[in-house]
């Protein structure tokens, strides 16, 4: 095979493998892991089960895959908008955060919960959002991503409780998800007026007029 016809199937398999998690995100959007078989993954998905087991050898690397695929959207969406005003980048990262949670409930449940028992995989998914979206607030706040331990730690406190909240509030999505980002926006305003008062070198933001 030669060089062209190796791209060629690299390409078609990457295609493939896709379409594959596309529909994966879509199956697990409200259906638990443990909810939907290999068999029903290859019906809905139109393949034989070996196709999927050869793209990413069990269930639950399929299942991996996805989970690391759509919150790859969440972070991405978080690092962006770096033109917006800082307020209202990070009034956007915490409504895209939400509007993630809304529509990949599942997924959600289970990167922030830690999936069934102790996964270290799944936990790392997990740490990976957690990092992006506290620099992203620090970043904000701040004008840089990297700040002193003590801040850190109560933004991530704050960010502990944004995901409390979150998983709160998907038992019936009352009250609406603008409320509900109002709130944690504020929640912020207060853990930054707390970091200002204990950690100099990062005052609380002035608020915009």
């Amino acid at each position: 095979m030669n060089n062209s016809q190796q791209r060629g199937t690299t390409e078609r398999s990457q295609v493939r493998r896709s379409e594959l998690i596309a529909t994966g995100r879509k199956l697990f959007a409200d259906t638990s892991y443990d909810a939907l078989s290999m068999d029903d993954i290859a019906q809905h998905a139109g393949v034989a089960k070996g196709l999927i087991y050869y793209y990413f050898k069990s269930k639950r690397g399929y299942y991996l895959a996805i989970v690391e695929e759509s919150v790859s959207d969440l972070v991405a969406r978080a690092a962006s908008d770096t033109e917006l005003p800082r307020r209202e980048r990070v009034e956007r990262t915490i409504d895209g955060y939400l509007r993630y949670a809304q529509h990949h409930q599942a997924a959600y449940r289970t990167i922030v919960t830690g999936g069934v028992g102790f996964d270290t995989e799944v936990q790392a998914i997990r740490d990976t959002v957690r990092e992006e979206l506290i620099a992203t607030i620090a970043e904000g706040a701040y004008g840089r991503r990297e700040i002193p331990r003590l801040a850190r730690l109560a933004l991530l406190g704050w960010l502990s409780s944004v995901e409390g909240i979150t998983l709160a509030w998907l038992a019936d999505l009352e009250p609406e998800r603008e409320t509900v980002c109002a709130l944690l926006v504020r929640l912020l305003r207060g853990t930054l007026a707390a970091i200002g008062e204990y950690v100099p070198e990062c005052p609380a933001p002035e608020e915009e007029s």
